[in-house]
């Protein structure tokens, strides 16, 4: 199939590929076997971001996260403490980051300009966002941005010794002192 021998060759083109090269490697060659079983089967050049949200929710069957429903009575809480019949499904996490990797594959094989990847797709970063929520309420769990720290002490821009906009050296010269 289209792509395929590409991405393994890159990947082969050292002596021993990364962990994150094995994987993209593995879940490209996943992705494609997914396309080829697909019903009508599918090439790379005809997918599109709706593809790759089949592909995710077809991944859901091998998921190993409890994600509580809404009418379960242990929705919302990070540590149940009994079985219920909620069902498994992949964790956002996993599925962020197998859309990362999914993506760069493609870049990869030269499948096109930036806006021709499935991945990429705006459909899919916001399914990603609803999963994210979904689990996150199921669990209890908040995911808020967190807010950047900024230290206590106030930094001042001091110039340093020969730092005249005449000087041929043309850097800005400017030093941060805490």
């Amino acid at each position: 199939m289209e792509g395929e021998t590409t991405v393994n060759a890159a990947a082969s083109s050292s002596s021993s590929p990364s962990r994150y090269e094995s994987q993209k490697r593995r879940d490209w060659n996943t992705f494609l076997q997914y396309l080829r079983n697909h019903k009508p089967p599918l090439n790379l050049s005809r997918c599109s971001g709706a593809h790759v949200l089949e592909f995710l929710k077809y991944l859901d069957q091998f998921g190993k996260t409890k994600v509580h429903a809404v009418s379960c009575p242990f929705f919302g809480q990070p540590n149940p403490p009994a079985q219920c019949t909620c069902p498994l499904k992949q964790a956002w996490g996993s599925l962020d980051a197998l859309i990362g990797r999914l993506r760069a594959a493609f870049e990869e094989i030269g499948g096109g300009l930036p806006e021709s990847n499935p991945f990429a797709a705006k459909a899919v970063r916001i399914y990603l966002k609803e999963v994210r929520q979904t689990q996150a309420q199921a669990r209890g769990i908040p995911y808020d941005k967190k807010k950047r720290k900024r230290p206590h002490t106030t930094a001042t821009a001091t110039p340093t010794a020969g730092t005249n906009e005449d000087d041929a050296g043309g850097s800005s010269g400017a030093t941060l002192v805490v």
